[in-house]
């Protein structure tokens, strides 16, 4: 895609992000993973309960662990770092948009990756063993799993994507 040098920089961003998920062995800074835990706290959520929460894994053997809950274990494997994400239930006001809140800030989290040269995907096939990995993890029940986001320097960036026309999404205009 052409960059439009008449938008801000935030649309280039959105139009250029992609999910990694090939990773070279380069090590991601811990300065850098919690400048994108801060991009994400600052995604917006109801009541501003911030009820998002996060684990971070450097650990090979804890990363390991992890892939075994997925069949996409070769990418946390390769990644640098795992950010297992989530629903902070004792925070919790509304399902629904404490589930959206939390989608917020994943996606802040991955734009901001983007915009700091990393690439991130985010895992939610892991979802069918969220018990398994909060276990793993040693964390308490009233947090539930959301998704795995895998972080690393991208191995290359020839990822492609395409998008449906608006005009087939939108479903009402007046």
């Amino acid at each position: 895609m052409e960059k439009d040098t008449s938008l801000p920089d935030v649309f280039t961003a959105i139009y250029e992000r992609r999910s990694v998920r090939h990773f070279s062995d380069a090590p991601v800074e811990r300065r850098s993973v919690m400048e994108l835990l801060r991009a994400a706290s600052w995604a917006p959520s109801g009541l501003n309960n911030q009820p998002w929460r996060f684990a971070v894994v450097w650990d090979p053997a804890v990363k390991e662990s992890l892939a075994g809950l997925t069949r996409y274990s070769a990418t946390l494997k390769a990644a640098a770092v795992l950010v297992p994400v989530f629903l902070d239930k004792e925070t919790s006001y509304d399902d629904v948009k404490d589930c959206q809140a939390v989608g917020a800030a994943i996606q802040n989290f991955l734009l901001a990756a983007h915009a700091l040269g990393l690439g991130a995907v985010w895992i939610g096939e892991i979802l069918k063993n969220k018990e398994a990995v909060r276990d793993r993890l040693g964390l308490p029940e009233r947090l539930e799993l959301m998704a795995v986001i895998a972080l690393g320097h991208p191995a290359h960036r020839k990822q492609q994507s395409h998008r449906r026309p608006v005009e087939e999404l939108i479903v009402f205009e007046r």
